[in-house]
């Protein structure tokens, strides 16, 4: 397949939503590496069972590249088949350096992009490529992701927060200096729904096990956070406001709360109030 830029735009333009996410992808599991005579490559290696995202990225990307295989032994697994999409071209690398791709190790360094960019995209490129999504061992709704990156985990803890009105304190581990971010339960369904919207770019496994964690419900004698029940005129306002953020200010609730409320209407958990006559 001829490789071409989306809607004749730019390659890497990071407004467009398939750039935004790749170029997340590629700083938290990409390689760039340089030698003498300006020569060197942008790497991505992952599981074989994940080529197709390695193939859209070939498709994205206006220059030569190759996805190859190759199979070794590992302390996982007696043989483990990868997949690894390559560029060589020059230009494509100082497009890539430029925005905030690294030579060399990278992980504690890589921060979101100085320029426009679309930010949920480049969220779900970063979780797709360091995060996982799915249920956790009691059956809750997890999404999570773990970075060496004090700036990406500050922006993912913020974009969260905006979204859900749930905040995190930032600790790296004793034990490997990186950051471990969970979000549960309803937070997790609401920060899953955003990232991972019908027809974006993302890993297929990952898409799915999103999209599966609508149906959690929480169980009747599971105890929530206390607070003062929701009328039509409020709901009513919420919708026209569409927006959490600017919803709490003028009902006195909390973006937290505003958030999960939007959810469960825009979802069909709760009834949408009848219109007014």
């Amino acid at each position: 397949m001829a490789a071409h830029e989306p809607s004749g735009r730019r390659f890497m333009d990071l407004e467009v939503p398939e750039y935004a996410y790749m170029f997340g992808f590629l700083q938290a599991d990409g390689h760039l590496s340089a030698q003498s005579r300006d020569r060197g490559r942008v790497t991505v290696e992952i599981s074989a069972r994940d080529v197709e995202i390695l193939r859209a990225f070939q498709h994205l990307t206006p220059y030569n590249s190759t996805i190859s295989e190759r199979s070794r032994s590992t302390n996982f697994a007696e043989v483990h088949t990868s997949a690894v999409w390559s560029v060589c071209v020059l230009e494509a690398r100082n497009t890539l350096n430029g925005l905030g791709l690294p030579y060399g190790r990278k992980s504690k360094d890589i921060a979101p992009p100085s320029v426009a960019y679309s930010g949920r995209d480049y969220v779900r490129g970063v979780v797709d490529a360091d995060g996982s999504v799915g249920y956790t061992s009691q059956g809750f709704p997890f999404i999570s992701l773990t970075t060496a990156s004090t700036a990406i985990a500050e922006y993912f803890c913020d974009y969260a927060h905006r979204l859900t009105g749930a905040e995190r304190t930032i600790k790296r581990n004793k034990r490997d200096d990186i950051y471990n971010i969970l979000y549960v339960k309803e937070n997790a369904q609401v920060l899953a729904a955003d990232l991972y919207y019908p027809g974006c770019l993302a890993l297929q496994r990952k898409q799915v096990k999103a999209d599966s964690l609508t149906a959690w419900v929480r169980p009747p004698g599971m105890r929530i956070s206390p607070g003062r029940r929701w009328t039509a005129q409020e709901d009513s306002v919420l919708l026209e406001h569409g927006n959490p953020t600017s919803a709490a200010d003028e009902l006195g609730r909390t973006v937290q709360s505003c958030s999960l409320r939007l959810w469960r209407l825009r979802t069909g958990r709760v009834p949408r109030p009848s219109p007014l006559v």
